[in-house]
């Protein structure tokens, strides 16, 4: 099995990324792990309160789930993975079977930040963007997916995910493999992400 750490502050084009790649690749041979379902479950937490949570912290995601996760894949077995809602800050009661492959992407913006899970990469890539363009990705993004408006997403971009992404995103970059500027418009490294990848399964299919 192939593990692929894909990382990036918030808005960077990782999503994009990762689909480029899954478009390129034959169908059924690439399951994807968001760092987004594993999120804490705050359903003890006041609604008012959850929608304070600071999702662009480490300790707003629950690493130890995801890395066993990982590891269980790794050993041939299913798994559930969370479903999380930014709408309610809760996790599901349903989940999202995910049969292992021989290549395995994991997406989120602070994976690259716990050693322990970054020892299970085989390719650390971190998808690199400006400021302006990450943030105008935000507005649109949580306008259209996770209700909020234009005042409080800037207020949040100002407030958490600016000072989150300079404390604990940014510094990653010195642990990825390769770094992709531009996000999902740069399609040479996409072609090259996809290449690689295409070698590894050519060697385990062989």
């Amino acid at each position: 099995m192939l593990i692929i750490g894909i990382a990036g502050g918030t808005g960077s084009g990782k999503t994009t990324v990762v689909k480029k790649i899954i478009e390129r690749l034959p169908k059924g041979e690439v399951a994807v792990i968001p760092q987004d379902s594993y999120y804490k479950d705050n359903v003890h937490i006041p609604l008012e309160e959850r929608q304070k949570i600071n999702f662009d912290h480490p300790d707003a995601i629950e690493f130890d789930l995801l890395i066993e996760h990982l590891k269980q894949l790794k050993e041939n077995s299913t798994i559930e993975q969370p479903i999380y809602s930014y709408l309610s800050c809760t996790r599901s009661d349903e989940t999202i079977t995910v049969l292992p492959r021989d290549v395995v992407i994991v997406e989120g913006i602070l994976i690259l930040g716990n050693k322990k899970l970054r020892d299970l990469m085989d390719l650390k890539v971190f998808v690199d963007a400006d400021a302006d363009d990450r943030l105008a990705r935000v507005i649109q993004r949580d306008i259209a997916e996770r209700g909020r408006t234009v005042e409080k997403v800037l207020a949040r971009y100002d407030d958490t995910v600016k000072p989150m992404h300079l404390q604990f995103i940014e510094p990653t970059k010195r642990y990825a493999d390769l770094i992709v500027p531009q996000g999902g418009n740069n399609h040479r490294a996409i072609n090259i992400l996809s290449n690689f990848i295409e070698r590894n399964l050519s060697c385990f299919n062989s």
